[in-house]
């Protein structure tokens, strides 16, 4: 038996989901290369149209809800402002907001990284549970710190720093920190 096909709806939301990606991912060579030539306010219109598409497009949880609603306000902020230094929090923003996404899910309901882990074990014993909490807490601090470090850079250092920064080495930092918790999760597995 096959899975139901995905409905329009789905569709839009994952296709605005990985804009929102891409974006991301984008945003701070845009910020660099673009800055220049390109108002603030054209890139708070292009993430605000993202973000809203994002929150009208799915379901919304209550943590979902607030960091789209919090990319709003930075969207509209900016737009009102047209401050080009502004454009450099973003990235602070979004490290925070997942930190927030991260902490909450912690005390209300199933921490995120064990609902991760259920896409694939839905049935997962009660030392998997532990582990995924404690994941759960090593992201929290990898958001902190890298919102530090983009929080420093966006105040103190060149423009080029910060997007090296925050458009690679946050990166390769994540996936280093992907890669040895998957390392970690084939030990505490073979252990159990």
């Amino acid at each position: 038996m096959h899975a139901p096909a995905p409905t329009g709806k789905a569709n839009a939301s994952r296709l605005i989901g990985l804009g929102l990606l891409l974006a991301g991912l984008a945003y701070p060579f845009g910020v660099y290369l673009g800055l220049e030539h390109l108002s603030p306010r054209l890139f708070a219109l292009l993430l605000g149209t993202l973000w809203l598409a994002r929150l009208c497009s799915s379901k919304q949880t209550p943590l979902s809800y607030t960091m789209a609603a919090t990319a709003l306000l930075f969207c509209l902020l900016l737009g009102l402002a047209g401050e080009p230094a502004l454009l450099r929090w973003y990235p602070v923003l979004i490290s925070l907001a997942l930190f927030g996404l991260f902490a909450g899910s912690l005390y209300s309901g199933m921490p995120i990284i064990e609902r991760l882990a259920r896409l694939s074990e839905p049935e997962l014993p009660p030392a998997a549970v532990r582990y995924t909490r404690q994941v759960t807490w090593v992201w929290l601090g990898y958001f902190l710190v890298n919102a530090g470090i983009a929080s420093g850079l966006a105040l103190w250092a060149p423009l080029s720093w910060w997007t090296l920064y925050t458009g690679l080495i946050a990166y390769l930092l994540m996936g280093l920190l992907f890669a040895g918790e998957w390392l970690v999760r084939q030990r505490v597995r073979k252990a159990t």
